[in-house]
């Protein structure tokens, strides 16, 4: 083999890479996410009030499974890429997979009018994809014997079991309210968003805010993620009301005490960094308020809201900012736009809140929350698109 063909093999500048759009997986994946943010709640409003066949159960899966689902595929595929130096599925694999999850949103559409047959089959191409994308993970994670990770892999596994679970209680075939298994994955997300918030809120404040000092506990840390897996399992499972409430309670507590030794304060003018302490915030507001809905004296349906749009959307938003600017060669820095859309979508975490509110203007609240939260998207869409779809400024793979 001669020295020039060596160096066409070992060289990625010479090397023939995909299309920009498909080099790793944030790219198609935190867009697809931010089209359907944009576009799936105002849907659900129009269901709502009446003007389409859409229903609770549509928007609360499309929320957790679509949504959410979208976004955690693309930062654990990109991210696990760094941490075994393998490639993830990339061009024509990651353009499947994609393509699999845009099958999967058409199909879910179709559930609520569709013949029996139809409707079954389109439940099957929704479930298919979370699995095929959890298997894409432990491929590359069980090959470089990253062991750290392997507990990641899991909870994305379970995702897709409280998918498939989701389906068989929507057929009748579980003796369950479709609502549980959703409530499920809110709990399994705000688990996983702990256990990578962990892993980066402290090092990234520490990088990002001179002269902060964030302190992480072991002992703290582990005790956070134990007793939001807990207050998971008493809450699915029904467990008495003090002991569910005692956990989340605690849950909240530990988490709180958490999120104080990274130093939020130090985060204040450095908006990359506020939004995802401010999310971290409402993990615990989320547990306290879960805590209250054991013992009756709340809403089951505030608690979730705050992890799911104040939490969940909270880091989902602050990580599809920075990982992106990061894996596309840009400066870690909000923008205007940055800046905006974070401000956006905690207004609408609150007023969706405010809405829960007996005797308020519900629906007034709900609509102003929900322009609010898909304007947040709507802008990531304008701002990033020419970001993921171009290659990286500094010519690096990626």
């Amino acid at each position: 083999m001669s020295s020039s063909q060596l160096l066409r093999i070992d060289d990625p500048h010479t090397t023939r890479q995909p299309p920009a759009l498909l080099r790793l997986a944030f790219r198609p994946f935190y867009l697809l996410a931010a089209a359907l943010a944009a576009i799936a709640v105002p849907l659900w409003l129009a269901g709502y009030q009446g003007l389409l066949p859409l229903d609770l159960l549509w928007h609360s899966h499309e929320m957790v499974f679509g949504f959410a689902g979208a976004v955690i595929v693309g930062f654990l595929l990109t991210a696990s890429r760094n941490w075994t130096n393998l490639w993830t599925p990339r061009g024509a694999s990651l353009a499947a997979l994609a393509l699999l999850w845009i099958a999967g949103r058409a199909a879910m559409l179709a559930t609520g009018s569709a013949a029996p047959a139809i409707a079954l089959a389109a439940r099957a191409i929704d479930v298919a994809f979370l699995p095929a994308a959890a298997w894409a993970l432990l491929r590359v994670l069980l090959r470089a014997n990253s062991r750290r990770n392997y507990p990641v892999a899991a909870i994305l596994a379970l995702l897709s079991l409280a998918n498939i679970t989701y389906h068989a209680a929507a057929l009748g075939w579980l003796a369950i309210s479709p609502l549980t298994p959703v409530h499920g994955a809110i709990l399994l997300v705000t688990l996983l968003e702990a256990v990578i918030g962990g892993r980066v809120i402290p090092m990234f404040t520490a990088n990002g805010a001179p002269g902060s000092k964030p302190r992480s506990l072991a002992w703290r840390d582990k005790a956070a993620l134990a007793l939001i897996a807990l207050t998971a399992l008493a809450w699915l499972l029904a467990a008495p009301a003090l002991l569910t409430a005692a956990l989340a309670f605690a849950a909240a507590a530990v988490n709180a005490a958490r999120l104080y030794g990274w130093a939020p304060p130090s985060t204040l003018r450095v908006p990359l960094l506020w939004v995802l302490h401010l999310a971290y915030a409402w993990i615990a507001g989320g547990l306290l308020l879960l805590g209250f809905a054991a013992l009756g004296l709340g809403s089951a349906s505030s608690a979730f809201h705050a992890l799911a749009v104040g939490a969940m959307s909270g880091l989902i938003i602050g990580m599809v900012t920075r990982t992106a600017l990061g894996h596309t060669g840009r400066p870690l820095k909000a923008g205007r736009a940055e800046s905006f859309m974070y401000y956006l979508l905690e207004g609408g975490a609150v007023l969706r809140l405010c809405a829960n509110i007996p005797g308020g203007k519900r629906d007034q609240l709900l609509v102003i929350s929900a322009a609010c939260w898909s304007a947040a998207f709507l802008l990531y869409l304008i701002v990033y698109t020419p970001y993921l779809s171009q290659p990286r400024l500094d010519g690096r793979e990626g």
